[in-house]
């Protein structure tokens, strides 16, 4: 009968022999593990991410973009892959679309342009969004200081300006911003809000920009079009419904080229698609490294055979079956992977938490458990031969080995 405990002993004996060649043979299962787990732990923190910007921004939000955008199901008129083209929205479609859309709770005007900001000596470079008094309400993003602009000042074209926190402290430190004079782009504008601190999605934080009406910013920029339709469903339910009728309203005016709708559901199962086929590819290459790894450890395993043929023949002139050689040699190259695994899970989450700083990463049980559970396979697989060549050596020729 094979003993276990016994024929794992030598195995991890034979392995503390040769210390320096065990920590290389099993580098190649150790990179392999942690470039898995940081690889799909970074695909999987910037899905999350995204995830929880998209669903940050409701499920019943709908954007009008021009040219044919079509991302998911539903993703606009038009055929797919006419591309972006130039705005053709005009004031007037904002109010056929306000008129004729009962379901909607908040459709505004979305224009933006860079900006070059100045407060006395200091300047900021950043982005002018002119955007409607609905702004708050449709991104959820309330006023901390002073107020919002009125319908009254849009429709004047006032040179007012709500301003990001990031903003605030960087053109007025530790100053009252409300009522001050800035400079935009050469204009003159009053500072009448400071928003809530939001963070930001996509690279670009809502924190450092600023917001003027945006018939104001159509005129500084001297735009004949606006740019999008940011629209609010009345409830989630009711955004198949919403952009079908917006797109009715649309097509009155524009050709289906033109525009396109998208909705944050069809944006996020379209992202989160292709995040997820990019995370596997990231996992599959990094898996390459755990077959190099496996490789390795089938080269040592052969080179130990061969050195210790004279210690093969004497136990088995000593009574070991060829089982007992199969099982310790076999023992020794899972106990190569199952180490190398180990310190490759413990690097991988290391470097997760590290990079975490910078970007958002998670480690996912399931990536841990299948790169420890390939890189135990990879020891079983690629030691098969080498124990099954020490099992089949003749005990006589073995000792006579030299």
């Amino acid at each position: 009968m094979i003993n276990f405990s016994e024929t794992t002993g030598l195995a991890l004996t034979a392995l503390k022999a040769n210390k320096v060649r065990s920590f290389l043979t099993m580098l190649g299962i150790v990179i392999g593990v942690s470039s898995v787990i940081l690889l799909l732990a970074i695909g999987s923190g910037l899905k999350n991410y995204i995830t929880q910007q998209l669903a940050d921004l409701g499920s019943d939000t709908i954007f009008v973009m021009p040219g044919n955008i079509n991302i998911g199901e539903g993703g606009g008129g038009g055929t797919p892959g006419a591309g972006v083209s130039l705005p053709k929205f005009t004031e007037n479609h904002l109010t056929k679309i306000r008129t004729k859309v009962k379901s909607i709770k908040y459709i505004m005007p979305y224009i933006e342009s860079n900006a070059n900001l100045s407060y006395k000596s200091k300047a900021y470079i950043t982005q002018l969004s002119g955007v409607g008094p609905e702004y708050p309400q449709a991104r959820n993003q309330a006023v901390s200081r002073g107020s919002f602009f009125t319908n009254s000042q849009v429709n004047s074209s006032k040179r007012v300006v709500v301003l990001g926190i990031d903003v605030v402290e960087e053109l007025f430190e530790d100053q009252d911003p409300i009522g001050k004079k800035i400079t935009i782009s050469d204009q003159r504008y009053t500072v009448i809000g400071v928003l809530e601190e939001k963070g930001g999605f996509g690279g670009v934080s809502y924190d450092n920009l600023a917001y003027a009406p945006w018939t104001t910013v159509l005129d500084q920029n001297e735009m004949d079009n606006i740019q999008s339709f940011w629209i609010v469903a009345g409830s989630a339910g009711e955004v198949n419904q919403t952009k079908e009728e917006v797109e009715a309203v649309l097509l009155e005016d524009l050709d289906e080229e033109d525009f396109s709708l998208l909705d944050t559901k069809s944006l996020l199962d379209t992202i989160s698609s292709i995040l997820s086929v990019l995370t596997a590819a990231l996992g599959g290459i990094a898996a390459i490294s755990l077959l190099v790894g496996g490789i390795g450890i089938m080269n040592i395993m052969l080179v130990s055979v061969t050195e210790r043929t004279r210690e093969i023949g004497l136990r088995k002139a000593v009574g070991a079956t060829p089982q007992e050689i199969l099982l310790q040699f076999l023992t020794e190259a899972v106990v190569f992977s199952v180490c190398g695994g180990l310190i490759g899970i413990g690097l991988g989450i290391g470097g997760a938490l590290i990079i975490n700083r910078f970007i958002q990463t998670t480690v996912t049980l399931w990536s841990v458990a299948l790169s420890f559970g390939v890189s135990s396979l990879v020891g079983i697989i690629f030691g098969v031969a080498p124990a099954a060549k020490a099992s089949r050596l003749d005990p006589i020729r073995a000792l006579r080995y030299e």
